[in-house]
């Protein structure tokens, strides 16, 4: 069996430990003579499983109990209009920062359900930083605070969180979420797309403080209300089963690799070993500010694209794929998540000082 290093930024690598479980499980699920795939989400079962992954994402995070935790669907696209539709319902009003493609994504479609204020933007200088916030640009009454923690296409992160006294604050956490420690009671909302950082794609996590709940607009369609689905159980329909059924496997390898505080740590050790060997360079070029960079998601080019489609050609050929940058942005990223193992990125920056030896 041959694996590589998958430097995607989602659907991601995963831990080989949990590939493998799932492969053992694949037929028969303990006892049960079936797949957790083939379950009914009604069964004793299945429900057994969801509870423990639920019960384990509370441990990782240390969720209060005053927050409800949903298993969802959409994606986190889905919930760029959920936001609006279950909150924007006071004032109807919220700020949004426009720190990436997906912030701004999000802001453009709460802006059909109210009034947006951009509180903040780096729009113009192709979101290569997370900008500065001026409070005197906050709306003192908003209905919520929109952030993006982690920005995957330009490879940013907020270092420090916004000050939003009693504007709850959403955090769209898709691309670091499990990958640094939070304190939750410093959000409203928390969610996450799964398929970086969690699991495969296809759930959805929403961590919502309770007293949020029950404020969706009339229009807002049951499958979107967070107030129908916490009262549900997230089972109103029928659930991702399988995907979070290997979420709570990724959950568990997490746990087992010491929790997020360590796994924290590990994450700024990878970081800092790509991220020096830029610095260390003249032949590469990193694309996010310094004071903004992300530990997940790593952007750079090379002197020229060509060289750029040179590099991701031939570091799929040693092994090293996925490293193309987006196509909004051109260049390289190298997707550094969890699963992604220290001697990956050792692997990479080899082939980093090599390619460069090689085409200066």
């Amino acid at each position: 069996m041959k694996r590589v290093y998958n430097f995607a930024p989602g659907p991601s690598t995963m831990p080989q430990e949990v590939l493998e479980q799932a492969a053992r499980e694949m037929l028969c699920y303990g006892d049960t003579g079936m797949n957790v795939m083939e379950m009914s989400h009604r069964s004793k079962q299945y429900q057994a499983i969801f509870d423990e992954t639920e019960a384990t994402l509370r441990e990782l995070m240390h969720i209060p109990q005053d927050y409800s935790v949903l298993f969802l669907q959409g994606g986190a696209t889905g919930q760029f209009a959920a936001i609006p539709m279950n909150l924007m319902t006071g004032s109807g009003a919220a700020d949004y920062v426009d720190s990436g493609n997906f912030a701004h994504g999000a802001l453009v479609e709460a802006g059909k359900y109210g009034k947006v204020n951009v509180a903040a933007s780096s729009r113009d200088d192709k979101y290569a930083y997370i900008p500065e916030l001026d409070a005197s640009k906050f709306n003192p009454d908003a209905d919520y605070f929109y952030i993006t923690t982690n920005n995957t296409i330009y490879g940013t992160r907020y270092h420090t969180l916004p000050e939003t006294g009693r504007v709850p604050l959403v955090a769209d956490m898709s691309s670091n979420i499990l990958s640094e420690v939070y304190d939750v009671s410093r959000f409203g909302v928390i969610y996450a797309g799964a398929q970086k950082n969690v699991g495969p794609a296809g759930l959805t996590i929403v961590i919502v403080r309770r007293d949020l709940l029950g404020r969706a607009m009339p229009i807002t369609p049951k499958i979107m209300d967070w107030t129908i689905m916490d009262e549900k159980g997230s089972m109103l329909n029928t659930p991702p089963t399988y995907a979070i059924y290997m979420a709570g496997l990724c959950m568990k390898w997490l746990k087992k690799q010491g929790g997020v505080e360590a796994i924290e740590k590990v994450n700024i050790e990878k970081a800092k070993l790509l991220y020096d060997a830029l610095d260390d360079s003249d032949f590469y070029r990193p694309t996010a500010r310094p004071d903004s960079r992300s530990r997940m998601n790593v952007t750079f080019t090379t002197p020229s694209p060509e060289l750029d489609a040179e590099f991701v050609k031939a570091g799929a050929a040693r092994d090293l794929v996925n490293l193309k940058g987006h196509r909004l942005v051109g260049g390289i990223r190298a997707s550094i998540y969890n699963a992604m193992p220290v001697e990956g990125v050792k692997a990479l920056v080899a082939f980093m000082k090599s390619f460069e030896m090689e085409h200066k």
